[in-house]
Formats: structure tokens, sequence, C-alpha cells
């Protein structure tokens, strides 16, 4: 039986991921803040022949997070945990600022916590010397945008530690992987300001996902161009590169 693990199963992505791996023999352990959307997501995975374990619960609580991976590791060999729960915030219409309570909440959901899920599992796949760990990240990380700094900083944080484990875990059959999506149709997305060039629907993104993990790429980039222009942003000196930004209708302008 193939065991599973997903956060953040209750948004666009993580559901979109849930159906894309149910199938006979699949064991999918499901987490996410909105409990009647995860019972949705799960019961459609069923049909499609998979096992399904709900979780409802805030990762937000690093304590809680970290042991829902280590209640799973504790019962079954787990194959695969894809660390996708997130959230995202804004500096506002008017560009005033974050709330630093939400800031601070962001980041224990989008960076601590995800960290605690992989923490959590990392002891028992290292025992047996196989496993895969895949985080979503953003193409934000790649150079942070004027109106989600906190998301951006998150999400940068995320790559680099993936990138770190990943070259660390190598040697020891762990395979690990950073995906840095583009714009994905969700209720997130549509709240973000800025404008959304190349916006993928969530099960195209799960398919670009599912593809990149089977052939353990480092780096799940997509959609090609604007990953493209994402990465030449981050090595642009910076006052050009939040000149370009502005230009193209990120952040005010001043």
């Amino acid at each position: 039986m193939t065991q599973i693990a997903i956060s953040g199963a209750s948004g666009a992505i993580g559901a979109a991921l849930a159906h894309a791996y149910a199938a006979p023999g699949v064991t999918l352990w499901l987490q996410g803040r909105n409990a009647l959307r995860l019972n949705q997501v799960a019961q459609a995975c069923e049909l499609l022949g998979a096992q399904t374990r709900i979780h409802p619960a805030d990762l937000t609580e690093v304590d809680s997070a970290r042991a829902w991976a280590q209640i799973i590791c504790a019962q079954e060999s787990l194959d695969l945990l894809i660390v996708n729960a997130g959230m995202n915030i804004n500096t506002g219409p008017q560009g005033q600022g974050e709330d630093p309570r939400e800031s601070q909440a962001l980041l224990q959901l989008n960076l601590v916590g995800a960290i605690a899920l992989v923490q959590g599992c990392l002891p028992s796949m290292r025992t047996r010397g196989q496993g895969q760990i895949a985080l979503i990240s953003s193409l934000a990380a790649w150079r942070g945008l004027p109106t989600t700094p906190s998301y951006s900083a998150s999400k940068a944080g995320l790559k680099a530690y993936g990138e770190s484990l990943r070259t660390a875990l190598a040697s020891e059959g762990i395979r690990v992987n950073v995906v840095l999506p583009g714009y994905v149709e969700s209720a997130m997305c549509q709240g973000m300001p800025g404008p959304k060039p190349w916006l993928w629907p969530p099960e195209k993104a799960a398919q670009a996902i599912q593809h990149g993990l089977v052939a353990n790429r480092g780096r799940i980039t997509f959609p090609f161009w604007l990953s493209l222009g994402c990465q030449w942003l981050a090595i642009l000196p910076d006052g050009l590169a939040g000149w370009i930004l502005k230009r193209l209708g990120y952040g005010q302008s001043s």
C-alpha cells in the first residue's frame, strides 16, 4: 500500500493533488483547515479507489504539525510527503502594509509549520533509507513581490530549506523536491493583488507536480515563461528588478 500525506488538501492545489494520486492501493493522509471541504475531497478520492485518513487542523500550531507527521510515520512507512498548506496576505489596497499578527501566522504556517512537518517525518524515512518530500514554494521565492512581502519571504525560505535538504539527504536515499508554481486558480490566488499571467487550473498544476516528482527534479517550476522571467528578476540589479515589477502592475508607484 502506497502511503502519501498531503497538507493543505482542502485547498485548490492540495485537492487536485489528492485526486491525481487517488487510486486503488493508495492511502491518502489529508490535512486541511476546512473540514467540510476536506471531507468532500476525501470522498472523491475514495470513489477513485483510494483509502483516506483526514486530519482537519490548523498547522500554524507547530507542535500539532509535527505530531501529525509523527503519528502517520508511527503507523505506516510514508512514501511521499507533500507540504502544501499555506496562506497569503498582502499590503492592502493602498499599500498601507501588512497586519503584524497576520504576518506572524503566515510565517508560522508557510515556513515554520512546513519545516515541522518535514522534521516529524524525517527520522522514519532516514531509518528506512527511502522516502520523498515535496515542498510547495512559489515563483515569488525568486524575487519578492512588493505587494506580498511576508508570503514571498516564507516561500523563499521554503525554497532554500528544500534545496539544502535535497543535497544533505541525497546519499541517504531520500528525495527532496521544491515546487515553484506560478499563478494557479484558487481563492487565495484571486485574493492576491496585481496581474496573474499564465493562470493555470489546479488540475494542470497537479499533473506538472506529479510528473516532476516521478522524474525527481530538484526544482519543479511552471509555467515556463513566467518561471524564466522570475529567475531573471532574481539576477538583475535590485533597482531594475523593482522598476520592472512596478511597471508590470505589482505595487504602488512612487
